[in-house]
């Protein structure tokens, strides 16, 4: 078993070379270099290629193989770049990835249009792998952008809103986060040609797998290292976003912790001097344990979803990405 994961490892390592390699060419020499040197600055930011993995993978679930997908595997890869330039301007974020987000490396205006243009360049790369399925995998796509963006203004909603519930958090996380993976797997396994069973299955496994994924970042921003996480930890304490470990401990807290959970929506976020103060909270409450065990129950039904697929070989690589992505580090 050891020796399958490891090759497992090695497949997925040796895809996101693949898909890095191709994304730092994808624009080179286009023009204007005013456009398109943001725009590759952002594609040649590494991460993980999660969602191009995907791609690839669900097509080869269903019957299909790699070569069937790459320019799909990439445009999803230019999509969730997209989502990330106007997320880190609406955000103030500085870093990215351990780099300087493109609008602090730039200015807002050149990461608004870049970010405008990869949306595009996103779609244009999709269409040259739509042999069949070409309606279906578009309306797909747009679908998953719509709720991108419709994720996106809820998070922006609850920052100003003092009454947000558990239940509407995972709804803003599913669209914001999970639409986009389960895309990924719905458009990979479209690409195949599937069937209708073996699509919905795909796309229940994106799903569980895209609000496992999310609510781990939401652990890993306060419990993680800031040299394996790429950003500050604490930020979204610093801002005053309410996920899911937030809206849990006020949940659970009485008299005196729940006045100071209260004061991070008065203050509309905290000072980083107070990021420790509030993870030691959020461990005397056993927050950090309970999301432990939220992000084990949807890696659980991802799981499940798939246990009808019927090559083995791709439904044990899918189970360990799963795995892996749950006690992944950053």
């Amino acid at each position: 078993m050891k020796k399958k994961f490891e090759k497992y490892s090695q497949n997925y390592n040796k895809e996101a070379e693949k898909i890095d390699k191709k994304l730092s060419i994808l624009l080179e020499n286009a023009s204007p270099k005013s456009l398109y040197e943001p725009c590759s600055y952002i594609l040649q930011s590494g991460g993980k290629h999660l969602r191009a993995y995907l791609v690839l993978l669900c097509t080869k679930a269903v019957g299909g193989k790699f070569s069937q997908a790459y320019n799909a595997a990439l445009s999803v890869e230019i999509l969730h770049n997209f989502t990330l330039v106007h997320d880190d301007i609406m955000d103030s974020a500085e870093k990215r990835r351990g780099r300087e987000t493109l609008h602090i490396k730039y200015d807002i205006s050149t990461a608004i249009l870049a970010g405008d243009s990869l949306i595009a360049v996103a779609y244009k790369n999709l269409l040259k792998d739509c042999k069949i399925n070409t309606t279906s995998i578009l309306n797909t796509f747009n679908e998953s952008v719509i709720e991108i963006c419709e994720g996106q203004s809820l998070d922006k909603e609850f920052e100003i809103r003092n009454d947000v519930t558990i239940d509407e958090y995972k709804v803003m996380i599913y669209k914001k986060t999970a639409a986009l993976i389960q895309m990924c797997c719905s458009i990979g396994a479209q690409l195949g040609n599937g069937t209708k069973q073996e699509i919905k299955a795909l796309e229940n496994y994106g799903n569980n797998l895209g609000l496992a994924f999310q609510l781990k970042d939401d652990l890993l921003d306060i419990i993680g290292d800031v040299k394996d996480f790429g950003k500050n930890v604490g930020g979204d304490l610093v801002e005053g976003k309410k996920t899911f470990l937030f809206l849990k401990a006020l949940e659970l807290a009485n008299g005196d912790d729940k006045k100071e959970l209260l004061k991070v929506i008065e203050n509309k976020g905290i000072r980083k001097s107070q990021i420790n103060k509030y993870k030691k909270l959020y461990e005397k409450l056993n927050i950090l344990e309970i999301t432990e065990k939220e992000i084990s129950r949807y890696t659980n039904l991802a799981i499940k979803a798939i246990k009808n697929i019927k090559d083995s070989e791709v439904k044990e690589n899918l189970i360990w990405l799963a795995n892996l992505l749950i006690n992944r580090n950053k």
